[in-house]
This record gives C-alpha cells, structure tokens and sequence, in this order.
C-alpha cells in the first residue's frame, strides 16, 4: 500500500504527464490557426427552438394527462371486473403507443435542433475566421469566446 503522500504525488504525477501530452499535442494545432470557445449550454438554454421543443412537450404531456383521466372514467363505468380489465388492457396498449410517439417525435426534433445549433457554431466560426471551436467548459485558458455571436443568430 502506498502512504497518503506517495499516493499525492502519484496523482501529481500522472496530472503533469497528462498535461504535457495534451499541451504538447495541442500546441501545432493551436499555432496553426485561430481558437475559439463557446458556451456550449448558454446557447442551447437561449435557443427559441430549444425552448418551443420544450412547450411543445409539456403541451403534448398535458394532453396525454387529460386523455388519461377520460380513460379512468371510461373505466370506472364498468359494471363488471372483466369489462374493466378488458378496458385497462385496450388502453394500456393506445398509452404506450402515445408514449412512444411522443418520445420519437422528441427525440427528432431534438436531433435536428442539436444539428441547426452545431451549424450555426460552425457557420460563425468560418465566418469569423477560425480553425476550431472548443466547449469552453473545458478550456481552461485561451480561445476567443464566440457565445454572444452564435447567441445573436441562434435566437
């Protein structure tokens, strides 16, 4: 076993060697051309498409609320247990469809709300000049933030 110290150093180690591989690696690229950074998460917040996609989803969630209290009530008149099972059992089957389409049709738009955003990034960047754009959640140091631009035509 190693002693608390031994282990520190073990990670300080390991840290510095990641380091120097990644800056060592990164450094031709970033001599080469221009980096930018962006916030990534701001622009999907501000997004009007993200937000639109996101009350379209409360809408449909809402409405699967509704038909389910029709379907409780449609399930309550029943005379018999059998008639009641056979109901449970049709309607199981029309929610999870529902469900379904729901979540596919989610799903899509949120693919190509994801694919118009890393368009936009990528527009911006050409337009502006640069080689590449990194998420600035893992940009410790550098980079021209590029938020605000694509922001301007994300909205």
């Amino acid at each position: 076993m190693f002693t608390k110290g031994e282990r520190r150093m073990k990670k300080f180690c390991l840290v510095a060697l990641i380091a120097t591989l990644f800056f060592g690696a990164a450094s031709p690229i970033m001599a080469q051309g221009k980096v930018a950074v962006i916030d990534v998460q701001a622009v999907v917040a501000k997004s009007a498409q993200v937000q639109a996609l996101k009350n379209d989803q409360k809408q449909k969630t809402e409405e699967l609320q509704k038909w389910l209290k029709t379907v409780r009530a449609d399930v309550e008149k029943q005379k018999t247990e059998e008639g009641k099972a056979k109901l449970v059992k049709k309607y199981d089957a029309e929610y999870a469809k529902k469900q379904q389409a729901i979540k596919q049709s989610y799903t899509e738009k949120l693919k190509a709300i994801d694919a118009s955003i890393n368009a936009t990034i990528a527009q911006q960047a050409k337009l502006k000049g640069y080689d590449m754009v990194i998420s600035k959640g893992v940009v410790i140091y550098g980079g021209d933030d590029i938020t605000a631009d694509v922001l301007k035509v994300v909205k």
